[in-house]
This record gives C-alpha cells, structure tokens and sequence, in this order.
C-alpha cells in the first residue's frame, strides 16, 4: 500500500505577495507554489530597490524577501518600509540561506514576521507562510 502525506492546506484566498529574490529559479519556484497551491497573487522583483514602486503602487497582504541579496540593501529597504505610514504595517518574511546570523532582537527592530530558511520544501511553503503570518491554514480530512 502506498503511504501518502497530507498536505496542509492554505484557507486564504485573494492574498496578495510581494516576493523579492535575485535568483530566477527560485523567483520561479515560489511564485508557482504560492499561485497553484494557495491561490494568493503574486509580484515578483528581483532587488528591494525595485520592489518599492511595488510596495507602494500596490494593496499588500505580505512581503516575501531573501535577505541574502545585498544584506545591508536589504535592511534599509525594510526600515524605509517601516517609517512610510503607508507600509509600516506590511508583514515580511525572509526567505534566505543566510540568516542563520539574525537573532530574535534584529527581527524584532525590524518587525520581521519570521524566517524560512533556503532550501526550503516548496510544497510546504504556502502553509509555512501562513503560519508565520498567522493566517488560518488547516490540513484536509483523510480517508486514506
């Protein structure tokens, strides 16, 4: 008998996520996983600085940010974020191989909802997100 895993799955729809990632595959990636499997609307950008007309041009629900490009960029993109009224109160979550480094005061001086770290499971990624932003997600019924 084949074994299966239950997904959990992501009850949110008409989310709408910033994703900032200079790598194209794993820009690629997310983007999938958080359209096929939550359902959520995606914009994509591959630096902070141009993820800024973004972020103000458009309703946010979440920012998805890999701190590992241009670290210091990074920061002064998330503290501008921070001090604009407008976007102050936009959940971020990194996404990174790096931050490994970041204690639990960096996160908190910059808001920072929480940390996934690289490589991460795609498949699991919308309800890692969710949890961190603290929107409802549930695992289905088996009757496996």
């Amino acid at each position: 008998m084949m074994k299966m895993d239950i997904l959990e799955v992501v009850n949110i729809k008409n989310k709408t996520i910033l994703l900032i990632d200079d790598e194209v595959n794993v820009r690629e990636i997310v983007e999938l996983c958080l359209k096929d499997l939550a359902g959520w609307n995606v914009l994509t950008v591959d630096s902070p600085l141009a993820g800024l007309p973004s972020v103000v041009g458009n309703s946010l629900d979440a920012i998805v940010l890999d701190i590992s490009i241009g670290g210091i960029d990074s920061f002064k993109f998330i503290d501008k974020l921070r001090n604009h009224p407008k976007t102050q109160a936009i959940p971020i979550v990194l996404l990174s191989a790096r931050v490994r480094w970041l204690d639990s005061q960096i996160l908190r001086k910059y808001q920072i909802a929480g940390v996934i770290l690289k490589p991460f499971d795609p498949v699991k990624l919308p309800a890692q997100i969710a949890k961190l932003l603290n929107w409802d997600y549930s695992i289905p019924n088996s009757n496996f």
